[in-house]
């Protein structure tokens, strides 16, 4: 799978911020290949797409960038587009086509995509907003999704650096979530259908990352994209891409979600899902245990004293002079004896006045 996927991998879309002039060039390119139709505008009329595929009876939706700094899937989606535009694309992965239509929305936020924001022009969470749907990017999902039917939704998102398998030292590299339709978190036939395509996500990539995978815990959120669409009978699952060592740029990550996605498309194509309640909740439950980096034996200057702490630190991500970076922040002070971190270094004692300090040998 590697081999192939690294023949058909995007090239032109690399790195975190992807916004709308960066995927413009590909949706010229694939005009004449796939459909692609304007669905509306953003709040500041920036176009919103959908890109659609295949020619058999089972629909799937799915949309990527409704969080405008979450740009993992919109780089996958593109490369599961050259995978099933090569010449070379095997009977199986082909028959995906002849077995489902597919329906993408590749940037929902293209306003919070460009300022690499979360939210949208309006600072509404469009992730929050899918029953008041103040928005005009919730309204355009939502016409979508009535218009078109799908038997199957993905959303599709990237999460913090903060996320663990469970109370393990390891980052939660993919995350699935098969969301609840109400409080009790009841097992309805689309959470179980969704299960059942996660799990087989979930084994697909055992082989590459198995100790870098989790479930988000299913707790309702009232307004929610995800929890309404599962709750009205529309098939939802949710994959969230994280960290993975010193893989800032999500690179890796990349072709796990890629692996992932394809799977769970190929799964639903075949129609092989099997009823995998006990399977799904095996999957370990995410929690928030990592950290950029962890500074140990610092002596820190508190109160006319000097105290020996360790310091956990996380990168604020931002664009500045028209260029992502990631800026150190002080997450906390304290013992971080259970969480991991892509980077733990002993300072060895080494005295600093002030917090500042350190952040300053960071730069």
């Amino acid at each position: 799978m590697k081999s192939l996927y690294t023949s058909i991998k995007e090239k032109s879309l690399s790195g975190k911020w992807i916004h709308y002039a960066t995927i413009l060039p590909l949706l010229t390119k694939y005009k004449s290949v796939f459909k692609i139709e304007q669905i509306g505008v953003s709040f500041f009329k920036k176009q919103i797409n959908t890109i659609t595929l295949g020619s058999g009876p089972i629909k799937i939706l799915m949309w990527s960038q409704m969080h405008g700094n979450e740009a993992t899937a919109t780089k996958v989606i593109f490369d599961l587009l050259n995978l099933f535009n090569s010449e070379e694309t095997s009977k199986e992965f082909k028959h995906v086509l002849n077995a489902c239509t597919l329906k993408i929305i590749p940037m929902l936020n293209p306003d919070g995509a460009k300022a690499y924001t979360r939210v949208n022009a309006q600072q509404i969470d469009l992730n929050r907003d899918a029953v008041s749907q103040d928005a005009v990017e919730s309204k355009l999902l939502r016409q979508t999704l009535e218009s078109f039917k799908p038997d199957f939704c993905f959303n599709l998102h990237d999460q913090r650096n903060i996320y663990s398998v469970g109370k393990t030292k390891e980052p939660a590299s993919i995350s699935f979530l098969s969301p609840s339709t109400e409080v009790t978190r009841k097992i309805t036939p689309e959470r179980l259908q969704a299960m059942a395509v996660i799990v087989e996500m979930y084994k697909s990539l055992c082989a590459d990352i198995p100790k870098n995978l989790s479930r988000y815990n299913d707790e309702f959120y009232p307004n929610a994209t995800g929890d309404n669409f599962q709750k009205e009978g529309y098939c939802t699952i949710l994959i969230e891409a994280g960290h993975y060592a010193n893989d800032y740029n999500r690179e890796e990550v990349r072709y796990f979600y890629f692996k992932a996605l394809l799977t769970g498309l190929l799964t639903i194509a075949s129609q092989n899902q099997i009823d995998s309640l006990d399977a799904y909740h095996k999957i370990p439950e995410n929690d928030t245990l990592y950290l950029d980096c962890v500074f140990t034996n610092v002596n820190l200057l508190q109160n006319g004293q000097f105290s020996n702490v360790s310091v956990g630190i996380l990168f604020l991500e931002e664009i500045k002079n028209n260029k992502h970076t990631r800026v150190p922040t002080i997450e906390k002070i304290g013992n971080f004896a259970n969480y991991g971190a892509n980077t733990i270094k002993d300072l060895k004692g080494l005295q600093i006045s002030s917090i500042n300090e350190l952040l300053l040998m960071l730069d």
